[in-house]
């Protein structure tokens, strides 16, 4: 097949720095590809992605690389997830928990953008979010959550991220240890699991987050499976029966922490609390409602070392 005339879109996030010439590294690789010179989009505080992915989409590009952090691609990936057009990943953000979930090595950018380019496509899953309050429809790819873990995204000081990475989400969350719980109810699959006072209800498509840490140990970002766990930690020392919880993955009768898989997970909290989509704070919310889209997007990438 020819490359003659193809072209890359990159949606790229200015913010997020580097200490290497981006632009030339990957204007090389698509002329040694054979494809045109690349479209540059940057992101904007107001518009982190959306925008700028569908004016690529246009402007016809062949695929689109989202190179940024996990909001970046969660905004790119909005946009492409139904379309045949594929998405590529530079990883340039702080945690690249999609790019890692599947099995690419974010410190070599060269081979991120040539399997940008040239790689194999893969079908993977993302997740519809809808919230009632206010009323919005979003996609995400990684996890999502309400509570405890939403509200450590959105007190981690961004000044001690830049300096020291994921590590500041552990100095977040160990500030933000103490809380109340809130009496919430879980459906999933139309079927109430769980109405009870939590700290948090987490739903992921992928099992990593930072620090290689395994919340969601079944979840398979191609499964066709949303995974739920929910924290509801009791007393002074609650917080350790749900590490304990995590450890042994829920297997206990403890009910620190739980487990659940299916198609659509709602969510209703009693009073509105912290939301997060893909490590990005989303507001408030007390009611949340997620579906399932199988298979909805492409992704080109250099096929995993491991695979």
């Amino acid at each position: 097949m020819t490359q003659e005339n193809k072209r890359a879109a990159i949606i790229i996030n200015p913010a997020k720095p580097v200490d290497f010439d981006v632009r030339g590294l990957m204007a090389k690789h698509c002329a040694d590809a054979g494809w045109d010179e690349p479209l540059w989009i940057e992101t904007t505080k107001e518009d982190p992605g959306v925008g700028q992915a569908k004016e690529a989409l246009e402007r016809g590009a062949d695929v689109v690389i989202a190179a940024g952090g996990d909001g970046t691609v969660r905004c790119v990936a909005e946009v492409l997830s139904g379309t045949d057009t594929p998405m590529g990943l530079l990883p340039l953000g702080t945690g690249n928990l999609l790019a890692r979930n599947l099995g690419m090595d974010v410190t070599d950018i060269e081979g991120a953008m040539a399997g940008a380019l040239t790689g194999e496509d893969r079908k993977i899953d993302v997740v519809q979010a809808v919230r009632s309050d206010p009323e919005k429809e979003q996609l995400f790819l990684v996890m999502a959550g309400m509570g405890y873990d939403a509200t450590i995204m959105a007190d981690t000081n961004e000044d001690l991220k830049d300096k020291v990475g994921w590590l500041a989400y552990v100095d977040a969350g160990i500030r933000n240890l103490p809380g109340k719980p809130v009496k919430a109810n879980i459906v999933i699959d139309g079927k109430s699991v769980a109405h009870r006072r939590v700290r948090s209800v987490m739903v992921g498509n992928c099992g990593k987050v930072q620090g290689g840490l395994e919340i969601f140990p079944d979840a398979k970002v191609d499964d066709g499976l949303l995974d739920v766990v929910v924290l509801a930690p009791r007393g002074k020392l609650g917080w350790f029966s749900v590490v304990a919880g995590m450890i042994g993955k829920g297997r206990g009768k403890d009910t620190s922490v739980e487990y659940f898989q299916g198609k659509t997970v709602e969510i209703t909290f009693e009073h509105p609390d912290d939301y997060q989509l893909d490590g990005d704070h989303e507001g408030d919310t007390k009611y949340v409602n997620m579906t399932m889209l199988p298979g909805a997007l492409t992704v080109r990438m250099s096929a995993p070392a491991d695979a």
